[in-house]
């Protein structure tokens, strides 16, 4: 199969579709996250359906001072990524062809959930993104557009945009690709150094800290409920290496579904040490949050969570975040 490169939204539209359209939005540079991204699409799309995937370097989701200009453009290694992954099409519009009047006058405001977080960080990126989001969904007319959990609020707002403005379009969210190390993969990783590299993994390494910490929790509560309050069931705590909660099993078995102050302090205590380390990791934030509206959860919180981490390393910024479940057990 060959990919069709394609640079304008006329030449899109003139194609005959059959199955689903599946489309796969990027900003280039693609790696084998965004393959993963494409080749879930093929499969959602069919052997009689559209794989579209767009490369589009957005200026608006861009504030002063970020790597706009020194973001990686490698169109045809992306081509070729593509292929390999099963797109029948790479959409690379021009910024003219996607702004045709130059920046819009009129553009999606991510609201509350957009100024937390990432949007505090960089003030305005998400309404820039959700805007040029909107803009290609509109210039590809899928089915379904798939968006990868790495870049969980993104994914939520994406979301909430299409729930709330009527969008007759299926989000569908891809897991993660991490590189052997943990090290979440992403087009800004190749700015980093060898040392900064190393670095760097504290990020994942601290969500792997405190999801650890979470699952240790949740299974001493689930062993506090399988042991009848007695002596029996101090025992059984004291034996999975929890001595003072064993030292009243009664409140174990009583107290929340989880505990959010311990993920967050585990996770906090690698971070700190990569503080550290030469070069630095600088923190931008580190949350565990409701993924409805990336507000900090509570203890007591039941549900679906995400563990989020924001990190600079020398010059790159870097974020990542894995998913949590509180209560899982009833």
């Amino acid at each position: 199969m060959t990919t069709a490169l394609l640079r304008t939204a006329d030449e899109l539209h003139a194609r005959t579709r059959g199955g689903r359209r599946a489309v796969v939005m990027t900003m280039g540079a693609l790696h084998e996250g965004h393959a993963t991204l494409v080749r879930t699409a093929r499969d959602l799309a069919g052997p009689d359906g559209e794989v579209v995937v767009t490369v589009f370097v957005n200026p608006l989701q861009f504030g002063q001072g970020e790597d706009l200009d020194r973001y990686p453009r490698t169109l045809d290694a992306d081509l070729k990524i593509a292929e390999q992954a099963g797109a029948d099409i790479v959409f690379a519009p021009s910024v003219d062809q996607v702004y045709p009047g130059g920046e819009p006058q009129v553009r999606v405001t991510a609201g509350p959930m957009g100024e937390r977080l990432e949007g505090s960080s960089r003030p305005g990126h998400f309404d820039g993104m959700l805007t040029v989001v909107a803009k290609l969904l509109h210039l590809t007319r899928p089915d379904t557009a798939l968006f990868g959990q790495k870049d969980a609020q993104q994914l939520a707002l994406i979301r909430r945009m299409v729930r709330d403005l009527n969008f007759g379009v299926q989000i569908v969210a891809v897991p993660t690709v991490r590189e052997e190390d943990g090290l979440a993969l992403s087009s800004r990783n190749r700015y980093l150094s060898a040392e900064e590299r190393r670095t760097a993994l504290a990020l994942s390494q601290a969500l792997f800290a405190g999801r650890d910490r979470h699952a240790a929790q949740e299974a001493l509560r689930a062993r506090a409920r399988e042991v009848p309050a007695s002596h029996a069931r101090a025992e059984a705590l004291s034996a999975l290496g929890e001595s003072r909660a064993a030292a009243d099993a009664h409140a174990v078995a009583k107290a929340a579904p989880g505990d959010p102050a311990g993920v967050r302090a585990a996770a906090r205590t690698v971070l700190d040490e990569a503080a550290r380390l030469v070069p630095p990791l600088e923190l931008d934030y580190l949350a565990l949050v409701d993924p409805s509206d990336f507000t900090e959860i509570e203890d007591g919180f039941t549900g679906e969570a995400v563990l989020a981490v924001a990190a600079r390393v020398g010059t790159t910024r870097l974020i990542d975040n894995l998913p949590l479940t509180f209560g899982a057990a009833s």
